[in-house]
């Protein structure tokens, strides 16, 4: 069984696409069976409001109306949330919030921090909702994110990656997922080449110890970057691995008018073959 997770909060933002279905609902369900942990489920819907001040009546219907169908529509998923829980004998809670995206960011957060661990579905695209809320949780709620890709509905800990660039947040994540090291037969510790100086960060040998102290088997591997590219190198050792995980430290590229993450963790959020473990 999975020890020290005992709380995992699963965001799902209802915008009204009848075609897009959840993946972190049944992998989050799955995770927290092996883990014996309290799941909170919030099925948000985003509220739609009118910025100008001389709008039409029938503007304001047409606005009001949606609103109604995205939140029948989020109290629709908490509800069938609670009984697919249910019937794996799963502790849930459920909330089915509609605010207005500053908020709805706000209040997902501050949920976040009272959880483990949270997972979020993928997004691909970097101005949706989702993506939003997959950066403030992982610059802001000081816990560790699951982001989950289409099609993965069932939790898989049994070949895991760890993207080791020996730098703070490398480390960071690596100390999160040890929860998921432990029980995992197959743990490999990779070091890209090529892409950056790693001269002065601490080498994958020198953390392997570390943990082996934690019952953690680990390969230490030092790969060259695929055409200077980081996260496909990672992507093509997680296909040919069939690993179930990679963990990786967030990086973080330049502040301009806000934190942006890096190049290599939003090309594998555009793209990602398994579930990326994620910390900050």
């Amino acid at each position: 069984m999975i020890q020290n997770i005992r709380s995992i909060l699963i965001g799902i933002t209802e915008e009204g696409d009848a075609e897009e279905r959840s993946s972190a609902l049944p992998y989050g369900l799955s995770l927290a069976r092996q883990a014996n942990a309290h799941v909170t489920v919030q099925a948000a819907s985003l509220k739609l409001t009118l910025t100008h001040a001389f709008v039409s009546t029938f503007a304001e219907g047409l606005v009001a109306a949606e609103n109604r169908r995205l939140n029948a529509l989020a109290h629709a998923a908490a509800e069938s949330s609670q009984r697919a829980a249910a019937a794996t004998g799963i502790t849930c809670t459920t909330q089915a919030p509609q605010l207005a995206y500053p908020d709805l960011i706000r209040s997902f957060t501050s949920l976040a921090r009272t959880h483990d661990l949270t997972i979020l579905d993928l997004e691909r695209i970097s101005l949706a909702v989702d993506r939003g809320l997959i950066e403030a949780v992982l610059m802001e709620s000081g816990r560790p994110l699951i982001v989950v890709p289409e099609g993965r509905e069932s939790f898989g800990g049994d070949r895991i990656i760890v993207a080791w660039d020996g730098s703070a947040k490398a480390a960071r994540a690596l100390n999160d997922a040890m929860p998921f090291l432990r029980t995992a037969s197959q743990v490999e510790l990779i070091s890209v080449t090529g892409e950056k100086d790693l001269a002065h960060t601490v080498p994958g040998a020198e953390i392997a110890p570390h943990l082996a102290r934690h019952g953690v088997a680990v390969n230490v591997l030092a790969l060259p970057a695929v055409q200077g590219d980081v996260a496909e190198t990672l992507r093509n050792h997680a296909h040919l691995t069939r690993a179930d995980m990679i963990v990786m430290g967030a990086y973080v590229h330049s502040r301009l008018r806000e934190m942006v993450l890096g190049g290599t963790t939003q090309s594998l959020l555009e793209d990602a073959p398994v579930p990326l473990f994620l910390s900050y």
